[in-house]
């Protein structure tokens, strides 16, 4: 099946929360996108993620333009950061499984020259990652130490995952 893009406003729902950790704040919105696609899909397991960034107690959202990743980038470089990437299963409404994993990201002191060559190679994928960049790709030249799990950077917190389908029997165990 093919993914299917939920239609939500992140923020409105983080808004209505109040207050969120980022491992709060990526549960919730996993869980919620789950739920909007789950609803004409009865029966059916129905995973929803969600990634969000903190810098202590500053979250970010995806940059809406190179300046915007700039100046994320420029406020990352040289500190570590903690990635939450949060899944959730619902079937029928129900939420039944969810899990979040923290990976922490040290970033490189980086220089104006190379934030403004890292933004030109990198183009417009800038902006479709929470931080501006991308690890599996240009990205990975932004850090010099990285503490978690790989799937877990990419987004997809993949072996509890895996781990979930197979108790529900979805997978050979």
């Amino acid at each position: 099946m093919q993914p299917i893009a939920p239609d939500l406003d992140e923020r409105a729902i983080e808004a209505r929360a109040g207050p969120l950790s980022a491992v709060d704040a990526a549960t919730l919105l996993a869980w919620e996108k789950a739920r909007v696609v789950d609803a004409p899909m009865p029966g059916q397991f129905v995973l929803g993620a969600d990634q969000t960034l903190a810098l202590g107690q500053t979250r970010f959202t995806k940059p809406t333009d190179a300046a915007g990743a700039h100046e994320q980038l420029r406020a990352l470089s040289g500190r570590t950061h903690e990635l939450c990437s949060a899944i959730a299963i619902v079937r029928d409404g129900r939420v039944l499984f969810s899990h979040c994993e923290v990976a922490r990201m040290t970033m490189r002191s980086l220089s104006e020259t190379f934030l403004d060559a890292y933004l030109e190679t990198a183009g417009s994928a800038v902006t479709s990652s929470v931080g501006g960049y991308q690890l599996e790709k240009l990205g990975i030249h932004l850090f010099e130490r990285i503490e978690g799990d790989h799937f877990t950077i990419l987004g997809l917190p993949l072996v509890p995952l895996l781990e979930f389908l197979r108790r529900e029997g979805c997978l050979a165990a």
